[in-house]
C-alpha cells in the first residue's frame, strides 16, 4: 500500500472536527455516515472518538461498542481507511458472510499481530459500505 495516500493527522493538539473529516474525504462523506450510523442504529452503547496515538504519531478514529473496538479509521486523501481486528475462530465465519475472496484471502494472509490479524477496507464505493457493515456485524457478535 502507498503511504503517501494516509493523510497524516500527526498535530496532536490539533483534534480533527466533523468538519475537517468531511472536508478530507468529501464525497465519500455520506458512506462515513452510513457506516455509523448503522452502527448506531443497530447495536447499543456505541460511540467513536479520535484519538492521537504516539507509537505512529497520529490521529485514530476508534468506534466502540462498550469497551470492544469494532473498527479503526484513518483518513485518506478523498476516502478513509476502516480496519478491523479478528482472531482465528473468526476465519470461517468472514469466509461464509459473504464479502468477496479478496478480503478473505487478505485476513487469512495477513500478519500476525499476537492472536490477531487485520482486514483492512479503504472505502471507495457502496460495496465497501457493506462489506464493513457485513464485518462489524461479525465483530458485534464474537465475544
Amino acid at each position: 500500500m502507498d503511504e503517501i495516500e494516509i493523510l497524516r493527522l500527526s498535530d496532536k493538539n490539533v483534534v480533527p472536527t466533523d468538519d475537517f473529516v468531511f472536508s478530507v474525504i468529501g464525497e465519500r462523506k455520506e458512506y462515513w455516515q452510513a457506516i455509523i450510523s448503522h452502527a448506531s442504529e443497530n447495536y447499543k452503547d456505541v460511540s467513536g472518538s479520535w484519538n492521537y496515538y504516539n507509537d505512529g504519531k497520529q490521529w485514530v478514529y476508534k468506534f466502540v461498542e462498550k469497551k470492544k473496538t469494532l473498527f479503526w479509521a484513518v483518513l485518506l486523501r478523498d476516502t478513509f481507511r476502516v480496519t478491523f481486528y479478528f482472531g482465528d475462530k473468526a476465519e470461517p465465519i468472514i469466509a461464509a458472510c459473504g464479502v468477496p475472496s479478496e478480503i478473505v484471502e487478505s485476513f487469512k494472509t495477513s500478519k500476525r499481530y499476537g492472536a490477531i490479524r487485520a482486514i483492512t477496507i479503504n472505502v471507495y464505493s457502496k460495496t465497501d459500505v457493506e462489506n464493513i457493515i457485513k464485518l462489524m456485524e461479525i465483530k458485534h457478535k464474537l465475544k
